[in-house]
């Protein structure tokens, strides 16, 4: 496939958020029907989502549809500060399009419906958002760029998406993802506990990337890496 162009890679990363989002949030609306227990239906719904968004889009733009991924990418000199600030802008807007379709298509109350939002305390959905992000991360860095997995990955990271939600689902309601909360959140009005999902994701990502810095890579030096983000933050900047 020859490169992409920089605005491919952008409407692809719209396009692959928004089949996670809507994919997702449609299954969240067909639980409260009946049509499936919560905690498997969902779960299965974000993972074959991704799935098919990596399929679709994944080649073209390497298949972020997370701000924390994207993040993880930067941190590990795979994209500048430049496609890290285009992949964030193109991630919301798909999220906010996926959102503004279910408000079409259901309304309002549907939409905030699939909102993240805590299960059990804010604390323990904190911590919780905060490793499941790290091992995503985590996997998603490893196995883009290992031999040894080879075309494998476009199954394992589906699959970790799921297991997190299988787990986290009843305790953080599982987003891992500040783009997936913040569509919702926007068209539904609905804002309950949100700084969880803006402030652990990222954090997750940060630690997600040093674990597999310091386990696969063998860093153990982060000295000029602060000194590296703020020099391409400037470049993005001007």
């Amino acid at each position: 496939m020859a490169q992409a162009k920089q605005w491919q890679r952008y409407l692809a990363e719209v396009f692959g958020t928004f089949t996670l989002v809507f994919g997702g949030s449609i299954a969240i609306l067909a639980s409260g029907t009946g049509a499936g227990p919560l905690l498997v239906v969902v779960p299965l719904a974000f993972g074959l989502a991704l799935l098919a968004g990596l399929y679709a889009f994944g080649e073209v733009s390497g298949g972020h549809f997370n701000p924390a991924v994207s993040l993880g990418a930067f941190l590990d000199r795979r994209i500048g500060g430049g496609d890290l600030i285009g992949y964030w802008v193109s991630q919301f807007v798909g999220a906010i399009v996926a959102a503004l379709v279910v408000l079409i298509a259901f309304n309002q109350d549907a939409v905030a419906s699939t909102a993240t939002v805590p299960g059990s305390g804010s604390g323990k959905a904190f911590v919780l958002e905060v490793v499941f992000t790290a091992i995503f991360i985590a996997v998603i860095l490893q196995v883009t760029k290992s031999g040894t997995y080879g075309g494998t990955a476009l199954i394992a990271i589906p699959l970790t998406l799921t297991m997190i939600h299988l787990a986290a689902v009843p305790f953080s309601g599982s987003s891992v993802n500040p783009a997936r909360t913040f569509g919702p959140a926007l068209i539904g009005n609905e804002w309950k506990s949100a700084w969880i999902y803006y402030l652990a994701p990222p954090l997750g990502a940060i630690l997600g990337w040093m674990a597999h810095a310091i386990s696969v890579k063998g860093q153990t030096s982060f000295k000029q890496d602060p000194q590296r983000i703020e020099a391409e933050a400037r470049g993005a900047a001007t």
